[in-house]
């Protein structure tokens, strides 16, 4: 017995758990999963270079797992690292080692508390040789499940000290570590509720997925904390006369990190429509958002804090999109031309003859709040981020923002490339717009780049 691991209190992985939790992920006992599972952990780029922030692996199923921890890596990252004085001048994308395995520490945590919702966290390690489970016709050892010791911790000072403790089994390469973190994702949840959340009706396992890189549950169970398949908001009953409602259970509350979600399969905007997440993916605490595009994922990110909470800020900004393999998109979202077409409507309506409120009441406190909102429109319409020109900016105007700020009189180059993006209709653009439907999109990378990362083998 592993002297180390049993002082930490885990205890050997029976053979009844090992199967349970092989056919509840995978679908199977009867046979391995896939290899990737087995050979992909947490790894940064080389630190202090071009993003050194950014987790890289292959495409394959553990990118959808891989692009949640980047997103909460990119949280803390941002905007809940303690920094001195001559750090914060520092760009925290540029990452030392340190302030890397700091932020991935910080990010695994976070999520199995979101999960534990302030229960017991359950973690799971393996041994290097010692094996508690037989290889029979209903149970296919792969090396690691059937190895594992099992740990019981408090979400607090003792999920932190495990995993310092025990960090380089998530974090070294080619070793174990989406599984494992999958793993003591789901027995923190707990097995029953996995299946609840999974929708037990239709018997999927966890891992059911179209795509390559990747389930949605596993993505909503690192987001959520429960592993639906339904990403609207609340409850949805279903049903019709001849059988009782059915409750759907989508997102019960607002997340840190957003979820945005496009298809090259939802031709038909209804379709595309009733697969879109709410607002409490689409609008999150943080403007960080994974992404599922055309079934690859990936993170989108800016840099302001306040960005969904000021309506100035949002009026044009810079994102960058991030994929693991290691590739990054910097784009400008403008939505001056929809606010001041907002604002040219709210001008049209009609006055209601003495001195009533649009909704035909006296305007008292109601109708001066109606015309401080009106005002603060008028005010806020031609205002972009970072000083830029005036209202009213296109494709060509957009584009010479970047993250420093917009600048005008953009080169000749960059001319071209803002007008063949402009007959462009990307599945990024197409991504884009379902969290800001009417913005102008200005790529600041070749349209080539578009196609190599969103091909079948990136």
């Amino acid at each position: 017995m592993n002297k180390e691991f049993i002082t930490q209190g885990g205890t050997p992985i029976t053979s009844e758990l090992a199967t349970d939790l092989r056919n509840l992920i995978f679908g199977t006992a009867a046979i391995p999963m896939r290899a990737e599972w087995l050979q992909t952990s947490f790894v940064f780029g080389a630190p202090k270079e071009e993003l050194a922030y950014g987790l890289r692996s292959p495409r394959n199923a553990t990118r959808g797992l891989l692009s949640v921890v980047q997103g909460f890596v990119l949280k803390y990252l941002l905007f809940a690292r303690k920094t001195s004085r001559v750090a914060a001048l520092t760009d925290p994308l540029l990452a030392k080692a340190e302030m890397q395995r700091e932020a991935l520490f910080c990010a695994l945590v976070e999520i199995l508390r979101t999960i534990s919702d302030k229960g017991k966290v359950t973690m799971v390690l393996p041994s290097e040789d010692e094996v508690f489970v037989d290889h029979t016709a209903s149970y296919f050892h792969d090396s690691v499940t059937e190895k594992l010791y099992v740990f019981t911790l408090s979400p607090n000072e003792e999920l932190e000290h495990f995993m310092k403790r025990n960090f380089k089994y998530f974090s070294e390469e080619e070793t174990p570590g989406t599984l494992l973190f999958l793993y003591s994702a789901v027995l923190t949840r707990s097995m029953g509720k996995v299946r609840t959340d999974l929708d037990s009706s239709k018997s999927s396992p966890l891992t059911s997925s179209n795509h390559e890189e990747g389930s949605l549950m596993i993505v909503t169970l690192l987001l959520t904390g429960r592993a639906t398949p339904y990403i609207h908001n609340g409850v949805v009953n279903v049903g019709d006369e001849s059988s009782y409602a059915v409750p759907q259970y989508g997102v019960l509350k607002r997340c840190m990190i957003g979820l945005l979600l496009w298809d090259i399969e939802s031709t038909s905007a209804a379709v595309n429509q009733s697969r879109q997440p709410g607002s409490r993916l689409k609008t999150p605490n943080y403007p960080i958002w994974v992404t599922s595009c055309t079934g690859h994922y990936g993170v989108v990110f800016n840099r302001n804090s306040d960005l969904l909470r000021n309506y100035h800020a949002e009026s044009r900004f810079d994102v960058n999109y991030y994929s693991c393999s290691g590739h990054q998109i910097q784009m400008t979202i403008d939505n001056r031309t929809y606010n001041e077409q907002a604002l040219v409507m709210l001008e049209r309506q009609p006055i209601t003859p003495e001195g009533t409120s649009m909704a035909g009441k006296p305007a008292g406190k109601d109708g001066e709040a109606n015309a401080s909102v009106a005002v603060a429109t008028a005010a806020a319409a031609p205002s972009p981020v970072g000083g830029a020109g005036t209202a009213g900016g296109g494709v060509g105007a957009a584009s010479g923002g970047g993250v420093g700020g917009a600048a005008s009189g953009a080169s000749g180059s960059s001319d071209v490339v803002a007008k063949e993006e402009s007959t462009l209709n990307t599945p990024l653009q197409r991504l884009i717009r379902t969290k800001w439907e009417e913005a102008t999109i200005s790529f600041h990378v070749q349209p080539s780049m578009l196609s190599y990362l969103f091909s079948t083998t990136q």
